[in-house]
């Protein structure tokens, strides 16, 4: 009997150890696990956004609802005392939390094989629910996003996957989130196919859909198996109606490419304010408690103010001005320091210029015009296609938020057309503006990728030969056999540098201009020479060694630009490139 138990366990160990000697079932299986830990993140953030809005207002329940019985002073002062939690919190533990979250994650993609920290997953939820909850105009999904990705990193990390299926792990965090977010499982794998990974590789499709699957199931059991709006009726009573989504199309490009280029040009604006940054949310938070009293549709995720927009319960001015709000609102929430997505502005913004729209074209053509309130359906589409240039998950997202196939030719066609004008406009989307912002082109390719990567002071050498502006060439002609390099620093009495002297430089000196016996190292030197910071990384030291064709560049400090640290040369950079791939490519 313990023998044919003995023989039972046997078989079972060695199948299951074939079975996830396999790759990809390994990472299908791990895909699993971070679709769990996704689900149970996106349930904790929501029951975390609920209790701190119990504390700040009172109630849980929708903000819009529950703010406008407020005094006047409350309401200018809870948002204020939510950005003086989350400004110190963002500045001195976790910079990266600021803001949307998405572009960080599709960064540590790109250019960290998938590495995010794991404090993050606490500080993100926190600071992200304290803005949230007291007032700010911010979404929840890219917390969430930020917050399932590092889950997904940190897990990859603990397991010892290679890069690039941390990278997979990083994909399969975001997809859980969006997933369980929004109750929409292949929005949410398309989310991290389409913007987190770019690419549809069957490697990383099936944990992604595992995950994203997992994650919507334990969102279900704890939230509910609801649609997140309600739609009104829709009939398409005439296909005269196709220009007029056309048209609709264009609208919420112009309004998603305002959005993105203000949200930005805020932020440079609070980032000029000579004023302690960890306190700038304060005031941020001050001036949304302002904005708030009235026009409180703005305020927190807005979702109460987009069953307005859907029901037609507001004018069409009235929208269209709050259109413009909510772009003001949440470019201060972001700007000033707050942390939240862009994703239910977005939201707002195309529930708003539809709903506006409809109603006028229903003015105008009321016998083909029967379903106004579908073209603020079609607008919220619109605009997320427009504003992160991913028209597939946008249609995907409000076709699984509503639950409403009859929408599907519209929303198609609008979201289409908005993300083509928006591409137009504007070629980055709000997620990659961002990162062009400071220098990082995470679509340019796999070796500006991987220099970019690589930070100067990893490669450059510390040890740098110099010789004295001051010195007689012909001394430095006697020393010259003795060096190493042909390559040099000058510097003046104070250690300062002032140029560079190649080897070439001599030669040309010595057998073209003719050395004088009273000249020095000054006379020949490249003064001025161009520079790289320790603080920057390979692509741009590339980019600067060969603009002209230079020998070295020296590196300095960002604050002491006289100061050297060392040097770099084209062949350093080179070498470190060719390992980075070699390493990548046995990892």
């Amino acid at each position: 009997m313990d023998s044919q138990i003995s023989k039972k366990s046997s078989v079972l160990h060695s199948t299951l150890r074939r079975l996830f000697s396999d790759e990809h079932t390994t990472m299908v299986a791990l895909g699993l696990f971070v679709g769990v830990a996704g689900g149970y993140g996106a349930v904790g953030f929501r029951y975390l956004i609920n209790f701190i809005q119990t504390i700040a207002y009172g109630s849980p329940d929708e903000l819009l609802d529950v703010v406008t019985s407020f005094s006047w002073y409350w309401r200018l002062l809870i948002p204020a005392l939510g950005g003086l939690i989350v400004g110190p919190i963002v500045y001195f533990y976790a910079r990266e939390a600021k803001g949307h979250g998405v572009p960080e994650v599709m960064y540590a993609v790109a250019l960290k094989q998938g590495i995010i920290r794991m404090r993050i997953v606490f500080i993100k939820a926190f600071v992200s629910a304290v803005c949230i909850a007291t007032g700010g105009s911010v979404g929840r999904e890219g917390p969430i996003v930020q917050i399932g990705s590092a889950v997904g990193s940190s897990l990859g990390q603990l397991f010892k996957v290679s890069g690039d299926r941390i990278r997979i792990m990083v994909g399969c965090g975001a997809a859980a989130g969006i997933a369980a977010t929004f109750n929409a499982p292949i929005a949410g794998s398309i989310f991290a196919l389409e913007i987190i990974l770019g690419e549809f590789g069957i490697a990383a499709f099936s944990p992604i859909i595992i995950s994203a699957v997992s994650a919507t199931a334990i969102s279900r059991h704890y939230l509910g198996d609801v649609p997140a709006f309600i739609l009104p009726e829709y009939i398409l009573h005439s296909p005269l109606e196709f220009p007029l989504y056309a048209i609709l199309g264009v609208l919420c490009a112009l309004v998603a490419v305002g959005f993105t280029l203000f949200l930005y040009r805020t932020e440079d604006a609070w980032d000029a304010i000579k004023f302690p940054e960890y306190l700038k949310a304060v005031i941020g938070g001050l001036m949304m408690g302002a904005l708030g009293l009235a026009f409180p549709q703005v305020l927190g995720v807005g979702y109460g103010g987009i069953d307005l927009a859907l029901m037609l319960k507001l004018s069409w001015w009235f929208m269209g001005l709050l259109v413009l709000f909510k772009i003001l609102a949440t470019a201060i929430t972001i700007g000033s320091g707050g942390s939240g997505g862009i994703f239910a502005p977005s939201l707002f913004m195309g529930a708003m210029a539809g709903g506006a729209f409809g109603l006028i074209v229903n003015e105008l053509f009321p016998t083909i015009v029967l379903s106004p309130g579908a073209y603020a359906v079609v607008g919220m589409g619109a605009v997320v296609a427009a504003t992160t240039h991913g028209p597939l998950q946008a249609i995907l997202i409000i076709f699984e938020m509503t639950g409403d196939y009859k929408i599907i030719l519209p929303l198609m066609i609008t979201c289409i057309i908005s993300t083509l004008v928006a591409r137009r406009l504007c070629g980055e989307s709000i997620y990659t503006f961002k990162l062009i912002r400071r220098g990082i082109n995470i679509r340019e390719g796999k070796e500006v990728n991987i220099l970019a990567s690589m930070p100067v002071k990893n490669v450059m050498y510390h040890t740098v030969e110099i010789v004295p502006e001051h010195l007689p060439l012909k001394m430095f002609a006697e020393n010259l056999p003795k060096s190493r390099s042909n390559n040099f620093v000058v510097v003046n009495k104070k250690e300062e540098m002032t140029g560079v002297l190649t080897f070439l430089d001599y030669y040309n000196a010595l057998f073209v201009e003719k050395i004088d016996e009273q000249m020095t190292v000054r006379d020949i030197m490249t003064p001025d020479p161009i520079t790289v910071s320790i603080e920057d990384n390979l692509n741009t030291a590339f980019e600067k060694i060969t603009s002209d064709d230079f020998a070295i560049l020296p590196v300095v400090s960002p604050d002491e630009p006289l100061k050297l640290l060392g040097v770099l040369t084209r062949r350093d950079i080179l070498e470190a490139y060719d390992q980075a791939v070699i390493k990548k490519a046995i990892t």
